[in-house]
């Protein structure tokens, strides 16, 4: 069974491949403090329990993707990010919107997440899509001046 769903922009989005590790750690870095290298995507991608969804236009240029952990009835959104010139186009929208789509087929029931507190337009995007704030972890996230946000963690039911 193909998995493709539909993207803004004449993009669409698939399940990711291991060679696009280097691409996935290159746009990881433009969004976060701290990126992950690429061999830690490799990692991922090589895993089952680990989907990731990646936005890419026909040529498989990749705009942005959702990493994902399955865990039992559980799932968690370790990380999404997005090419910041395709930020603002809803693309964060598609790729939550296919990794839904694409739980329903797995044993997860609810899904979890953490963002920095700081980071209002991730927070907006994840209350527009029912997640609520379910507890905070302080000094979670280092920060390049040396401090340290706090972390909110949020849940929603799938399906």
């Amino acid at each position: 069974m193909i998995k493709l769903w539909m993207a803004p922009g004449g993009l669409h989005i698939e399940p990711g491949q291991t060679r696009d590790a280097r691409d996935l750690a290159a746009i990881h870095a433009k969004g976060f403090y701290r990126g992950w290298p690429s061999n830690e995507f490799a990692s991922f991608l090589s895993e089952r329990d680990t989907p990731v969804y990646v936005a890419c236009d026909a040529k498989r240029r990749i705009a942005g993707f959702a990493l994902v952990r399955i865990a039992a009835d559980e799932a968690e959104l370790l990380t999404i990010a997005v090419d910041p010139k395709w930020r603002g186009k809803r693309l964060g929208h598609a790729l939550l919107k296919a990794a839904f789509d694409d739980l329903l087929m797995s044993p997860a029931k609810r899904m979890f997440l953490e963002v920095s507190e700081d980071n209002v337009a991730a927070i907006r995007l994840y209350e527009r899509h029912g997640f609520a704030r379910i507890a905070s972890r302080k000094g979670y996230y280092p920060k390049p001046d040396g401090t340290a946000a706090t972390a909110l963690v949020m849940a929603r039911d799938l399906g």
